[in-house]
């Protein structure tokens, strides 16, 4: 195994775990080293202090371990075990109503890289590094075997997730099984999950507990999901007994999705219509006859030199969405972006609050849900962020 040799005093953030080793941080590299290579960190001293995966960027090193341990099929069922042990620690996973949660969620599993989210009997697994992918066949074999029967197809989809530059002519598509069931329960509704083109791994996981605290705000009020995507907002306003449910995104084929989710639930229901229009048009020709608004927009910004111009467009979004709700409504809005913190996003949505002179009080902070976890050691991982708010 290669090496990657710190320079003098960069050790400190590996002592306190955190599992980045930073460009910045290298003093230098052997030889011949490849993206994705397994490679062993050592301090200026010589001293061994972690094995991970070697990447072009600026991160280098995403570390799988702090101890010299070889990173073999042993390794990969520990860390699956661990992380299924987890889910069912916290009633997650085996619900007879719930076939859908997130399995390994990268860093806050110690498994950097790596995302795996479950349907039903398909696991659809996702690479955020070239290491992970070269793994992803052992990876997908051991998850099998781990989930003793709970999946038994595993979709790989990491086309657009993997370094470009790389050019690993990655291809989407099932590394064991096949299956044609794309349908998956979520706290007793069904949903279609476009794990082929669908964003992330075809449905956002990240915010079922945040739909079922909309569910018990819903009753007799006329809803508008901006963003809808999948329309997961906007299926559990309906069950929550909404009088009217608008649901608005840009793509047309979300619009479809949410259409097919929303019948798939509710047949035949008057009560709900979609949208294909620019968020910011829509609102901006809308009337005030909402009383329940839901903003989960994408997010604004995928690295530091963005933020600037995410708050910005938070502000710009939820000064509309102020204007337009109606007095005793309440907004549900939220952040995605990791490099926006909550800070950042609760000053972005007080500024739009003071623009408009609303008297608005928040009901609840929002977060991540528990099969999506935050290593302690790595609070970059917290990067759903999200706000409920009362609005006179």
């Amino acid at each position: 195994m290669k090496a990657v040799y710190l320079k003098k005093g960069k050790e400190d953030s590996l002592l306190r775990f955190h599992p980045w080793i930073f460009s910045g941080a290298i003093h230098h590299i052997d030889k011949d080293i490849q993206e994705g290579d397994l490679v062993k960190v050592f301090t200026a001293n010589g001293d061994f202090i972690a094995v991970g995966h070697f990447q072009i960027g600026s991160i280098t090193v995403r570390v799988l371990s702090f101890r010299d341990i070889p990173i073999d099929y042993d390794f990969w069922r520990s860390r699956l075990t661990a992380a299924l042990q987890m889910r069912l620690s916290i009633g997650i996973a085996d619900q007879k109503d719930n076939d859908t949660y997130r399995l390994v969620h990268g860093e806050g599993d110690h498994l950097p890289g790596l995302v795996i989210d479950c349907y039903g009997s398909t696991a659809v697994m996702q690479a955020h590094s070239v290491g992970m992918h070269m793994a992803r066949h052992q990876i997908a074999k051991v998850l099998v075997e781990v989930m003793e029967g709970r999946v038994s197809h595993v979709y790989y989809k990491s086309e657009t997730t993997l370094p470009y530059k790389a050019d690993l002519g990655q291809e989407n598509g099932f590394i064991i099984g096949q299956s044609e069931d794309n349908t998956a329960c979520e706290n007793g509704l069904r949903f279609y999950v476009d794990w082929l083109k669908g964003q992330k791994t075809g449905f956002f996981v990240d915010q079922r507990d945040n739909r079922s605290l909309l569910e018990r705000y819903a009753n007799g009020k006329k809803v508008l999901n901006m963003f809808c995507y999948t329309g997961g907002f906007s299926v559990y306003a309906m069950r929550g007994g909404a009088n009217l449910v608008h649901s608005v995104d840009s793509s047309a084929k979300a619009i479809e999705l949410t259409n097919r989710n929303v019948e798939l639930n509710f047949p035949g229901d008057k009560r709900h219509e979609a949208f294909c229009d620019d968020a910011f048009r829509f609102l901006d020709a809308a009337d005030d006859k909402y009383d329940l608004v839901i903003l989960d927009p994408p997010a604004f910004a995928k690295h530091r030199a963005a933020l600037s111009n995410a708050l910005k467009g938070y502000t710009r979004l939820n000064v509309k969405a102020f204007v337009k709700i109606r007095s005793g409504g309440i907004l549900f809005t939220f952040s995605c972006s990791q490099v926006v913190t909550k800070d950042h996003f609760r000053n972005a949505v007080f500024t739009a609050a003071a623009k408009t002179g609303r008297k608005v009080r928040i009901l609840h902070q929002l977060h991540q849900p528990a099969d999506h976890p935050i290593n302690i050691y790595h609070p970059e991982g917290e990067y759903l962020k999200g706000l409920v708010l009362y609005v006179e």
